[in-house]
């Protein structure tokens, strides 16, 4: 074990502004900047320095904050007065061949983790967008590729190492500190722990990967958004589902795209799979393709123009009640997008959405997941983006039966995350393992959660 002379850290105080705004926000994904201020950044390299990190914060009294991909749209990671852990340098891919299981570190990316496992024939259900950090993603539950019926990624993690709030180092599985175990498949950032390493079972790699696309008219949201319902809940279990409400630079006015993406063995099980919705489609669509080939690969392309660097975001999300009129619902959303490169997604969740989940914190979904991406570049248009997330929310909100924790901002809206037991449950096993709240929570206005957490209430 080093001594904290040793630790790679960048203190306000002591270094240029240049140094420490590079380390403050350098790695933080959203452009509309936090004004909050650590009081320094460790730079971790290797699970030592978060080891001697947490005592460090202990010496000095502070809390203790943690950045794995920098990619909430939030910034949770940036909070005042706390030493910041960014593992961005601490990097891990080790996988069992005989097991399949992989053991990578929490700033591992999707695109990074199934690009190691695509020479196994392997592949992880991890994030659409290609730079988000695994330890955000998979502690929050992780919506993942095929999550409608692959299930949550946070199912797929078999074991994790952590860092508790007191220093020790862990396993924690099903049989050894399974509480945090527990806690971890679902708790997102609030977690009262730091993970250093996450055990993942891997996926066989389908060969062929086909998709089709629909585009319809933004007037013909309605028509488009009830035939993909009414189809979703009973089609092919290997194929995503996807609506999206979006600008493309040949419309002049926005669109509705309807996508499927399907995972198969073979193209002749790929076109199987997607002739349903081109025998179904009605005609009113203005493009449209079928069964075209495609990689994980080209979809990070994809996802990674979809949400593009060097801008401001603002994000909300919620799981709609199964039986809502989702296309009046949410036929403002959809048709009303205040920049051309603001999107809104509705996933369907179901199968998974009616299956009993594992006996885990992760304890909330609907069929009808509905997430709005606002997307700027210029800071005078903050009022317009940020105002209209808020009024188009508040319409819909009363339709919801909870919210994703990945898409939120506790500092904007509370509501449920977890079922009542398990928030409850939860909140117990943060208290246990981290009653000082030395490891920040879930920052709420004012950050004033602590080791409280959220009150899980339907709003």
């Amino acid at each position: 074990m080093g001594s904290q002379d040793s630790l790679p850290i960048i203190w306000k105080a002591e270094s240029t502004t240049e140094d420490y705004e590079r380390a403050r926000i350098g790695r933080v994904f959203n452009h509309r900047r936090p004004k909050r201020y650590p009081v320094a950044i460790v730079e971790a390299d290797k699970e030592e320095h978060i080891v001697e990190a947490v005592r460090l914060a202990q010496t000095k009294g502070v809390r203790i904050s943690i950045r794995s991909g920098g990619h909430s749209w939030a910034a949770w990671s940036v909070r005042d007065d706390a030493l910041l852990v960014d593992m961005g340098k601490y990097r891990q891919i080790e996988l069992d061949d005989e097991s399949g299981i992989v053991a990578v570190s929490p700033s591992t990316t999707g695109r990074q983790l199934n690009t190691a496992l695509r020479e196994k024939g392997l592949l992880f259900p991890g994030g659409h967008c290609p730079d988000v950090g695994l330890g955000g993603f998979l502690l929050q539950g992780g919506m993942g590729w095929v999550c409608r019926s692959w299930g949550w990624a946070c199912q797929y993690v078999k074991a994790i190492d952590v860092v508790t709030a007191d220093g020790r180092q862990l396993r924690c599985n099903e049989k050894e500190n399974n509480d945090l175990f527990w806690a971890a498949r679902g708790a997102g950032p609030g977690f009262p722990a730091i993970v250093t390493r996450f055990y993942l079972q891997t996926k066989p790699l389908p060969s062929h990967i086909r998709g089709s696309g629909y585009i319809f008219p933004k007037n013909n949201f309605k028509e488009a958004m009830n035939w993909v319902k009414s189809i979703a809940n009973t089609f092919d279990e290997d194929t995503e589902i996807v609506c999206v409400g979006l600008y493309l630079p040949d419309y002049a006015e926005s669109v509705t795209l309807v996508s499927f993406t399907t995972f198969k063995g073979s193209d002749a099980d790929a076109v199987t799979a997607l002739q349903p919705v081109e025998d179904s489609v009605p005609n009113l669509y203005l493009q449209k393709w079928f069964s075209r080939p495609t990689s994980l690969q080209q979809e990070y392309v994809q996802q990674g123009l979809a949400n593009p660097e060097d801008h401001r975001y603002c994000c909300d999300n919620v799981y709609l009640h199964n039986e809502s009129n989702v296309e009046d619902v949410l036929e403002e959303a959809f048709t009303t997008l205040p920049s051309r490169k603001s999107f809104t997604l509705w996933f369907s969740m179901a199968p998974t959405s009616r299956r009993p989940l594992p006996d885990m914190a992760l304890s909330m979904h609907s069929d009808h997941y509905l997430a709005l991406y606002t997307i700027w570049e210029d800071e005078k248009d903050d009022q317009l983006c940020e105002s209209w997330v808020r009024n188009v929310m508040n319409k819909i909100a009363p339709h919801s039966v909870g919210q994703y924790l990945g898409d939120s901002d506790f500092q904007v809206r509370n509501t449920k995350y977890w079922g009542e037991e398990q928030g409850k449950r939860l909140m117990q096993v943060r208290k246990k393992w981290n009653p000082e709240g030395r490891i920040c929570g879930y920052l709420d206005n004012g950050d004033q959660s602590g080791a409280e957490g959220l009150p899980n209430i339907l709003q």
